[in-house]
């Protein structure tokens, strides 16, 4: 079985891990300057330098097959303060990138936000303020219009869940708080509210082009199979990361079985959710505007229950072995016989993928297409006389389009497949050490080297053959 014509063989990027230039030009502070300087660790500039070397990226897209780029604008380049003054520099940016996608034959498909929230916005409560919801919907309409000829596939977000955990209970991101399940509800409920209204604005406005969202996502399987509490913990983790998202997207309101396991896990954190009527009403409204779903798959959990104290580690060396996630009342993730891992301890599970797909053709008949946003795997390269074998990620990415093209065949709407990442770039809590890219960046120079993987990737766009 190959995959259709139309299939879009893409590379993924995200403004603040490759642009570089974090200050120049005329953009402003967003969350994460704020948050790299308290913690003192690294800095996301020069990155990959895309802001200077796009030309030569969106060539090497060209001569290597990948004919889609997920770009994302930064909010602070086009609204340094996050509202208010435009700066006119940061939005022809983003025309000549566009511009010279098209012109290398790559289709770019442009996220609003991807964890970049405006330092302003964020010192003042981020997306817990209703005033970042509107200054969001703002920027974005403001986007839709300016690039409205440009760019014909928009997503509001990247990875809310993402956001979610990461802010409110691995304590990874900036606020760094840790165990607050409540916290990490409500910023998911108020992000998919700002996404609603953006997606109703755009649809209102008569735009030509199409709109979605991005979801972080996991297959979630009991530890043991057959014990009821491993089920149930499994289902925890699921509805947390998954189900109240999807049905945010796909319903528009949350069912019944989502809100009791909600209420449940909040109420355990001491605090509670509650969905106002109109916030329940613009989610409605947008959820059969949805054109697609875009969803970032990197691995699979086995969980089994817990009901100890919270405890997790984030492995962001790559000293396997070391990771641990224990969340109270939810679940503990498990390593599973057979399964392996890379060194930053995410299981490498493809099938996982398939599962995910099948669970949303089937649990949310009305999702129009899918988009695998992001796969892909970290790995410490190495780079010998100018070559870089890296054999294990082609092992990964073939992997898991076999099963896309097994989830196609058994008749799952699947519109195209973006690699994580397009060129080696910054990584949040990782700094510069973990590489995913099909381009090898040499950080002291900024010269681009195709890996291994590149050279097979093109063979794929071009075959339409795994």
């Amino acid at each position: 079985m190959k995959f259709r014509s139309d299939f879009i063989f893409g590379g993924a990027t995200a403004a603040y891990q490759c642009e570089g230039s974090t200050s120049d030009y005329g953009k402003g502070k967003n969350e994460w300057d704020v948050f790299l300087e308290e913690q003192g660790r690294f800095k996301a500039d020069p990155a990959s330098d895309f802001y200077h070397q796009y030309p030569v990226d969106l060539k090497l897209c060209h001569d290597f097959g990948v004919n889609g780029i997920r770009i994302s604008i930064a909010w602070t380049r086009i609204f340094p303060d996050g509202e208010g003054k435009v700066n006119p520099e940061g939005v022809e940016f983003y025309h000549k990138l566009f511009k010279e996608c098209h012109r290398q034959g790559v289709e770019p498909f442009v996220t609003l936000h991807h964890f970049d929230t405006p330092a302003d916005f964020y010192k003042d409560g981020d997306f817990m303020n209703p005033k970042t919801i509107d200054a969001f919907v703002e920027y974005a309409k403001f986007c839709f219009e300016e690039y409205k000829e440009d760019v014909t596939y928009w997503f509001t977000f990247n990875e809310i869940w993402a956001v979610a955990t990461n802010k409110y209970i691995e304590g990874t991101f900036p606020y760094g708080v840790k165990y607050d399940i409540a916290g990490a509800v409500q910023l998911m409920h108020n992000m998919m509210v700002a996404h609603a209204k953006a997606v109703v604005a755009y649809k209102e406005a008569e735009y030509k082009g199409k709109i979605g969202i991005v979801h972080a996502m996991e297959s979630k399987y009991p530890y043991n199979e057959a014990a009821p509490e491993d089920i149930k913990a499994a289902k925890n983790e699921d509805v947390l990361n998954n189900q109240f998202l999807l049905d945010a997207t796909f319903l528009g309101e949350y069912q019944k079985e989502t809100m009791e396991i909600i209420q449940r896990l909040v109420s355990l954190n001491g605090g509670d959710f509650c969905a106002k009527p109109d916030e329940i009403e613009v989610l409605k409204k947008a959820a059969k505007y949805n054109d697609y779903l875009g969803i970032n798959y990197y691995q699979s959990r086995f969980v089994q229950a817990y009901d100890g104290e919270s405890d997790i580690f984030h492995n962001g060396t790559g000293e396997k072995g070391t990771s641990k996630f224990r969340l109270k009342g939810v679940g503990e993730r498990m390593e599973k016989e057979g399964i392996p891992k890379t060194d930053w301890d995410w299981l490498i599970y493809p099938e996982g993928l398939y599962d995910l797909v099948m669970r949303i053709k089937k649990d949310y008949p009305n999702y129009k297409a899918i988009y695998i946003t992001e796969n892909g795997m970290g790995y410490k390269d190495d780079f010998v006389n100018g070559k870089i074998d890296d054999t294990p990620r082609i092992d990964y990415i073939k992997g898991h389009l076999e099963w896309i093209l097994k989830a196609i065949k058994d008749g799952v709407n699947m519109k195209g497949y973006f690699v994580w990442s397009l060129m080696d770039m910054f990584s949040w809590t990782n700094g510069y050490n973990k590489r995913y890219g099909l381009f090898y960046v040499d950080y002291e120079t900024q010269k681009r080297y195709p890996k291994k993987s590149a050279f097979w990737f093109k063979q794929v766009s071009e075959t339409k053959e795994v």
